[in-house]
């Protein structure tokens, strides 16, 4: 159910002040976008027809708080065939730039920086895994996280977690 007061009739404007997002209004819903999705052959859950429209209609905080905003894949399709040049994958990216200065990040994303905190690295590598690089004659990897942690740090992603949670 949608409730008129939560609408916010300025979000579409600040969807195309955002690079990528300067074509928001062109769409017309007229579905190339959805037909051609190779993720809205995995999961109902994408649809770049129904994003669109729900940020046309002012749907704010559902659309930046969804997790289905996360799940383009920025393949192209839909914008090679979109027929007034709406550019979704662009679009995808400003709509994920504005819920990540909102504090909205994805799940995923606080995973990886928990384990490039932890192990300076997406992996962790034990000793059973250092043991079969030694059996196969590479050298062992020594976790060394700080040095990535100084590179979070640096570039902010400390503060973006930190607002989301």
């Amino acid at each position: 159910m949608i409730v008129v007061s939560d609408l916010d009739r300025h979000f579409k404007d600040e969807i195309a002040k955002e690079p990528g997002g300067e074509h928001i209004t062109r769409c017309f819903s007229c579905g190339t976008c959805t037909a051609g999705c190779p993720v809205r052959e995995v999961t109902d859950r994408y649809n770049p027809r129904k994003i669109i429209r729900m940020a046309l209609l002012g749907m704010r905080e559902a659309v930046l708080s969804s997790d289905f905003i996360w799940l383009c894949s920025a393949c192209h399709t839909c914008f090679e065939r979109c027929p007034q040049d709406v550019r979704i994958t662009d679009l995808m990216t400003a709509i994920k730039n504005i819920a990540v200065r909102e504090g909205y990040t994805p799940p995923p994303f606080v995973i990886q920086v928990s384990l490039l905190k932890k192990h300076g690295r997406l992996y962790e590598i034990g000793e059973f895994e250092n043991q079969k690089r030694i059996d196969l004659g590479l050298p062992r990897i020594e976790e060394n996280p700080e040095e990535v942690r100084k590179i979070l740090l640096s570039a902010g992603i400390e503060e973006i977690i930190r607002s989301s949670t």
